[in-house]
């Protein structure tokens, strides 16, 4: 069995402090195992890594038993981002970054492109400049013993902002991208698998909202997932469209299957998301091979959850990793040692060997020199003439000449002669009264202070209550652009939810007066 996993993470180091974990001091490499190992998979694919190269850590990057490869944002930082982390026994014989080839370094890559010529170089430069997709291609084996080969796309789709609709033009010029990558490479004989965040929910059941909201199937992003997707039921005569998504195929009816929830909102308690992410397999594929396709809304550490499916085929590994596994990275190839390096003597170049030779003797006589200056500079007890020379242990224990001596028939009164004598019970009073004096002044001196910070600082004003809970608001901030930017307002502080859902945040809003 071959199984996959896809997980939006947003970003690579938040899932670390968001798992679960037996011992709270784990290194980073341990985090991202126990991660890994969690998922069980054989292939995990992670979009939004949110890392670039010049901040990617080896522990993030190399774990055991896996070889790991990354594809990075070249415009920000701390933006989009794909990793694929493959199980040694599931090595890929080719990986590649990018899906216009304009990445591809001719050594390793997967190759088959298709016809890009509606593209500009600048455009498709652009496109697999946010590091938004990375190949990986394998060689399966069926029950039958027949070898095949299989690629997996793993994307991180544009989102479309409604207020930046060139956004909306860079989406769909994405999804064409894809799309004419994804045909070429089962028209060459591949099978093909695409998961990640594709960023639109396909149809009114992935998600919440659909009913209210406006031209929902027109949404353009919809469409053209219509026209590369088919379901099961298609007719051999009908126009068949080359891929399935391999969890309605399992679960076609199945509501409230999201993967994907605000943060800010706390949606998750409610189930109120939608359904991003997926894995889309060819239709051939789907139909022979697959055997589930899941989900795991219980596995927290992002705003998404991940999803996966399993496949009757068993992965071939490949002998070697290809070239753009990270551990053949300049910054992490030499920190990953073999242990013949320890027990193999090799041989050491002759002039690096004289020179190292000859340092070596220049630093003694250097160091001989010193010892006999120190030792020349040093005093010795018969050239002072005096008492201050090196002593001797005992002369530490003797009394010394210099001091006066007390005279032993001197004797100092006792501290008991000094002071009355007091019972047991004017002690415990006297404990007592002196503690109560001590809290009571401390007391005093708290409510002092209290009341002059509370004359000069007027203190936050209480929280209003929202109307359809009478419970206290919470503030948030506007962030949008606009005249609004900055100000402050109240809302309930209810978990966003469905509208006929009590439990779920009511309509309440007020702007904060300003101060």
């Amino acid at each position: 069995m071959l199984r996959v996993v896809s997980w939006n993470i947003n970003g690579i180091r938040s899932p670390l402090q968001g798992m679960v974990y037996e011992e709270p001091s784990n290194c980073a490499a341990m985090a991202m195992g126990r991660i890994l190992d969690k998922l069980d998979a054989d292939i995990v694919c992670l979009q939004e890594t949110k890392v670039t190269r010049d901040v990617l850590t080896e522990p993030l990057a190399i774990i055991e038993g896996y070889n790991s490869y990354f594809s990075f944002s070249r415009n920000r930082s701390g933006y989009s981002g794909v990793a694929t982390f493959c199980k040694d026994s599931a090595t890929p014989m080719a990986a590649e970054e990018g899906l216009s080839g304009l990445l591809a370094t001719h050594n390793g890559d997967v190759g088959c492109y298709g016809n890009m010529d509606e593209f500009t170089q600048e455009e498709l430069r652009a496109l697999d400049s946010e590091g938004r997709a990375l190949l990986t291609q394998h060689k399966i084996r069926t029950w039958e013993g027949k070898q095949k080969t299989l690629t997996l796309i793993n994307v991180y789709c544009p989102h479309a902002d409604a207020g930046k609709p060139e956004r909306l033009t860079f989406k769909m010029r994405f999804y064409r991208l894809l799309q004419i990558r994804a045909e070429a490479l089962l028209a060459a004989g591949s099978h093909v698998i695409i998961l990640g965040d594709l960023n639109t929910a396909h149809c009114p059941i992935d998600h919440w909202d659909a009913v209210n909201l406006e031209c929902f199937e027109e949404d353009p992003g919809r469409k053209w997932m219509d026209g590369l997707l088919s379901n099961l039921g298609c007719q051999a005569g009908s126009h068949v469209r080359p891929f399935i998504d391999s969890y309605r195929c399992f679960q076609p009816k199945q509501e409230g299957a999201f993967t994907c929830w605000s943060a800010v909102s706390g949606a998750r308690h409610l189930n109120y998301g939608s359904r991003l992410d997926y894995v889309l397999g060819d239709r051939t594929l789907v139909i022979d091979t697959f055997q589930d396709s899941f989900l795991l809304p219980e596995v927290m550490g992002s705003d998404h959850c991940p999803v996966g499916a399993v496949l009757s085929v068993s992965s071939v590994p490949a002998k070697q990793c290809p070239p753009l596994c990270t551990r053949f990275l300049p910054e992490f190839a030499g920190t990953q040692l073999k242990i013949l390096r320890f027990l193999v003597h090799h041989k050491q170049d002759p002039v690096f060997k004289q020179s190292v030779l000859r340092l070596s003797k220049q630093t003694q006589v250097k160091m001989h020199q010193n010892k006999a200056r120190v030792r020349s500079t040093r005093l010795r007890p018969n050239q002072t003439g005096s008492s201050r020379g090196q002593k001797s242990l005992t002369s530490y224990f003797q009394p010394s000449s210099n001091r006066p001596q007390a005279s032993p028939n001197l004797e100092l009164p006792s501290m008991g002669a000094l002071m009355t004598p007091k019972t047991p019970e004017e002690e415990v009073m006297a404990k007592v009264v002196e503690g109560q004096v001590g809290a009571s002044e401390a007391k005093d001196e708290k409510e002092v202070q209290t009341s002059f910070w509370k004359s000069l600082l007027g203190g936050p004003l209480p929280m209003p209550l929202c109307g359809g809970h009478r419970e206290p608001c919470v503030m948030r901030t506007v962030k949008k652009p606009g005249p609004n930017l900055g100000r402050h307002f109240y809302m309930c502080a209810r978990p966003r939810g469905p509208p006929t859902d009590p439990s779920s945040r009511c309509n309440f809003f007020l702007w904060s007066r300003p101060s």
